[in-house]
């Protein structure tokens, strides 16, 4: 700038001040128009600014993000923890809950060591209908002293699995067969 003279000066601040006018004032006079986008690809948009805005760029981002993860998983499983302990002095839970189920029925077959086959008639009426309605099952139960024979009426209670079959174990002989 061989000729610094106050009328250069001038002009050369009129002509940045003219550069920045036109820089600013497309943005300033006329807004873009925002494009009325369909309801997908609005969300597919929006989903991809916030994962691109929380999304760590650097291993050290991720390295201390995960760190903090793992951080709130061990908070999280020790408090999990500490609730799943009983305190002290609490008694430990029964292995038996509840009552076990006692049935009725007349002895079908005692043939097999130590078990005998129990028909179970159940007499009901039907909820809508009221029909006297009649349905009968059969079960194997544990006899340990081989006791009931065919015809008898006995009493069943049930019991953890004895065999495959065998869910249910004799408690008494109500009446025997004639």
């Amino acid at each position: 700038m061989a000729d610094e003279t106050p009328e250069n000066e001038a002009v050369e601040a009129e002509a940045t001040e003219a550069e920045a006018a036109t820089e600013a004032a497309p943005e300033a006079t006329a807004p873009e128009p925002e494009v009325k986008l369909p309801p997908k690809e609005a969300r597919k948009h929006a989903r991809q600014r916030r994962t691109t805005a929380r999304r760590p760029s650097t291993p050290e981002e991720r390295a201390t993000m995960r760190a903090a993860k793992a951080a709130a998983r061990r908070r999280r499983r020790q408090q999990e923890k500490a609730k799943r302990t009983p305190a002290e002095g609490t008694p430990a839970a029964e292995p038996h809950v509840g009552n076990p189920q006692e049935r009725t029925g007349t002895v079908v077959s005692n043939k097999a060591d130590k078990t005998i086959t129990v028909k179970i008639e159940q007499v009901r009426r039907h909820r809508r209908y009221g029909k006297v309605m009649r349905s009968t099952v059969t079960m194997h139960a544990h006899d340990e002293r081989n006791d009931a024979n065919a015809g008898d009426l006995v009493r069943v209670v049930e019991s953890r699995p004895l065999s495959r079959t065998k869910r249910w174990r004799l408690v008494e002989v109500l009446e025997r067969a004639k």
